[in-house]
């Protein structure tokens, strides 16, 4: 199983930027998908999570309002759209999966699978 994700950039502060991240592989099966961030000198954060077959969705409190997670069982990719960005946005985001429920979401120890990152850069 591989997840690529993909969409990030440069945009100045109260932009926006959507990132699709894919998911490839005969065996892949997961419960749930999450994004996830990690900024220079910080440990790795759990952005948004959503329930693949449920569509349920967890969203960490500093991007409730901004940020809304989807995806799309056919193409097998969940999306994270992204508005209102700030610079305290800027981080490297990864999406990962997870194939069992966990009541852990915000865990990255909790993930099977990860994409390797799409650098996001918010200019003031």
């Amino acid at each position: 199983v591989q997840l690529q994700a993909s969409g990030g950039g440069l945009v100045q502060a109260e932009g926006s930027l959507r990132l699709p991240c894919a998911a490839s592989g005969r065996t892949f099966s997961a419960y749930y998908m999450g994004w996830f961030r990690q900024a220079p000198g910080k440990e790795r954060e759990f952005v948004a999570g959503i329930v693949w077959n449920g569509g349920y969705t967890h969203y960490q409190d500093s991007v409730k309002a901004r940020f809304t997670i989807s995806r799309d069982v056919v193409k097998r990719t969940v999306y994270l759209e992204m508005n209102t960005l700030k610079p305290e946005d800027t981080a490297v985001y990864y999406c990962a999966g997870r194939r069992a429920y966990s009541v852990r979401y915000y865990d990255p120890g909790e993930y099977d699978y990860w994409g390797r990152g799409t650098q996001v850069t918010v200019s003031s």
